[in-house]
């Protein structure tokens, strides 16, 4: 049975969401989209003509529509600062929740909402849409094969030419303090998490900056280094002011590397090294076995939004549920403190705090 949604925000990417996301959920029956919600009058015609509501089902008001439209659960996709604020009226409602990454602004919102989604019994996920691409699922497989052995290490490189004001596509990501590590890193670290094996990061450290030729407030370049729990390390290397854009989104460089072979990942093509039974072995990139990508109807947020109904259809729970994806959260507030203290934070004892 479709599943009636109440979608809050129609912001640059909140039109993606309606011109793409939903209106593909919408033509093959999984959802029904019965609310719209922004305070922009444009942004809701344009939500509207691209999902077929009828005005009276568009509102500049969410506690209006919250009260006066039945729904099943809401999509939310408003800066994060005002997530809590929605996500506030979803659990008053009794609605579950599909929000866009982060979960919110700060570790100690992102840890009321986990604990108020809890106290409710609802269904929360997070939009970790670069987690479930094309490319990186495929990856997943193969780190999760185990033909790799014990990961050792992880590497994720970002190099993103958005230095042009406005070239990020909105405006408060360029007025924002940490623009990579909020915007950009939390993709990027929780799917270095997802490879080093899942486990609780124990320790981060982080050194940020910003390059003079960049039209942002806040960091645009970064280096985090890792270690988890498992004894997986990691790094990772990040820009959204690169000259040249050499790895950008959804383009960007992994290597997972194994006690038997490593796995690369380079502008969405796969390739697979394995250890031979030799005394010292030379590879080079390009020259290992190429991996194709796994084939499916869906990706990203097209595929996350069905994910998210066969979950509340009693299917298995998405793995960006917001009880795990605090821990993504906490990696990135855990790098800005780094960056800002110059310290190595504890990560588990930062949650601890922040509770």
């Amino acid at each position: 049975m479709k599943q009636r949604v109440i979608h809050v925000g129609i912001g640059v990417f909140g039109r993606r969401w309606c011109s793409e996301f939903l209106k593909t959920n919408v033509a093959d029956g999984t959802i029904e989209v019965v609310a719209l919600v922004d305070l922009n009058p444009e942004a809701l015609a344009f939500g509207a003509a691209q999902l077929g509501l009828p005005p009276e089902r568009c509102y500049q008001d969410a506690a209006k529509a919250f009260a006066e439209v039945k729904a099943d659960f809401c999509t939310v996709v408003v800066t994060p600062a005002y997530h809590e604020a929605i996500i506030d009226l979803a659990i008053a409602h009794g609605l579950d929740i599909l929000c866009e990454k982060p979960i919110a602004d700060t570790m100690a919102a992102t840890l009321r909402v986990a604990r108020k989604v809890e106290a409710a019994g609802l269904k929360m996920a997070v939009t970790m849409s670069h987690r479930f691409d094309q490319d990186k699922t495929t990856l997943r497989r193969i780190v999760r094969s185990g033909v790799l052995g014990k990961i050792n290490h992880v590497s994720l490189r970002f190099l993103g030419d958005m230095r042009q004001h406005m070239a990020w596509s909105s405006l408060f990501r360029h007025e924002m303090a940490d623009p990579l590590l909020i915007e950009g890193a939390i993709h990027h670290l929780d799917i270095i998490a997802d490879f080093a094996g899942g486990a609780p990061c124990r320790t981060v450290y982080a050194n940020t900056w910003k390059p003079s030729w960049a039209a942002y407030v806040g960091d645009t370049d970064g280096i985090v280094t890792m270690e988890f729990e498992n004894g997986v390390r990691a790094v990772y290397e990040g820009s959204c002011a690169h000259s040249t854009g050499l790895n950008t989104f959804y383009k960007e460089y992994i290597r997972v590397d194994g006690e038997l072979g490593s796995a690369v990942l380079h502008h969405r093509d796969v390739e697979v090294f394995m250890r031979q039974d030799i005394w010292r072995q030379q590879s080079r990139e390009g020259g290992g076995q190429k991996i194709p990508l796994l084939e499916q109807r869906k990706w990203i947020n097209n595929w996350l939004i069905e994910l998210f109904c066969q979950w509340r259809d009693g299917g298995p729970a998405l793995e960006t549920q917001v009880a795990a994806n605090v821990q993504a959260s906490a990696l990135v507030f855990g790098a800005i403190e780094s960056s800002r203290s110059g310290q190595v934070v504890r990560l588990q004892e930062l949650l601890a705090k922040a509770a």
